[in-house]
Formats: C-alpha cells, structure tokens, sequence
C-alpha cells in the first residue's frame, strides 16, 4: 500500500515538473478515472486524450464530454484544433508567451548595426530605441536593445573575419 502512494506521489511530482498536471483533478467525473490503476485524473494529457476520444468514438456531446472530464468547451475546441494539427504532440503542455523575440527580428537588428557600424562607437541604448522607432517603427526598451544587440555585432564580427 505505502509503495502505491510512493508511487503515485512521484507521478504527481513528474507531471508537476512538466507542467501536465490537471489543475482541478477533483472535477473530473467520467468514470474512466474512478479507482483506476491507469487513468490518472491528475494527468492532464491523458484527461484531454480521454475528452476527445469520448466525442469522437463514443459519440458524446461536446459540452458533456468537456464537464465530465473537468474542462470546458473552450478548452475542447483548442484541444481538438492541436490534436488535429500536430497529434499526441499537440495535447503537451507549452510553453507560455512569446516564443522568440517579436520586435527586436534579425532585419532590425541589421538596421541598428548598420547604425553602430556608420557611427564607429556605440550610441546609447536611449539612442539606439529613438533610431528603431523612426526607421522600424518599433518600440522597444533601450535595455532590451542592447542585450539583443550586443550579441548580434559579435557574432557579425566573427562573421566578417
């Protein structure tokens, strides 16, 4: 008994670190995840997994299917979209927000480069900010131009040796 719950507290521990862990486990109501070995309620991919199956094998609602798996509608349609366009792959959790940098492109950098490289020293970073708005129409905290851009003129500069 005591290696069971070991057992599944060390599940709950790797679906927290992975981010798959169910956030509301207690509403799932779907029988599939009462006193089972497999079924996890706490495992969000497989809750998703389950969801959409039950609509599309089993012939259930989508509003029924969404309550008795402890998610919504909404949350279904998402799901299904993913499931769709990527499978299994679809229903693992990501990461939040933006994924690579949106103002701060490779075409903007060149543009402040080209700046750097015209003025032979460095402007500031306020400088630099005030540059990108007029010619990219792009804001951008002085800061984050310069953590960006640093990096980028190195790497330039091993380019050109």
């Amino acid at each position: 008994m005591a290696r069971g719950l070991r057992q599944r507290a060390r599940r709950q521990q790797a679906l927290e670190a992975q981010g798959a862990a169910h956030p509301h486990p207690q509403t799932v109501a779907d029988p599939l995840f009462h006193d089972s070995a497999f079924f996890d309620p706490n495992d969000l991919v497989q809750v998703k997994y389950e969801m959409l199956r039950s609509v599309e094998k089993d012939g259930r609602a989508v509003a029924e299917a969404a309550e008795a798996f402890g998610l919504s509608r909404p949350v279904f349609y998402v799901t299904r979209d993913l499931f769709d366009r990527e499978g299994l792959r679809g229903l693992l959790p990501r990461k939040r927000g933006p994924k690579r940098p949106h103002k701060l492109t490779e075409e903007n950098l060149t543009v402040l480069a080209q700046t750097v490289r015209e003025a032979e020293q460095m402007p500031s970073g306020a400088e630099l900010a005030a540059l990108l708005a007029e010619r990219c129409g792009v804001s951008a905290h002085p800061r984050s131009i310069l953590r960006r851009l640093l990096p980028y003129l190195k790497r330039a500069e091993k380019k050109l040796r």
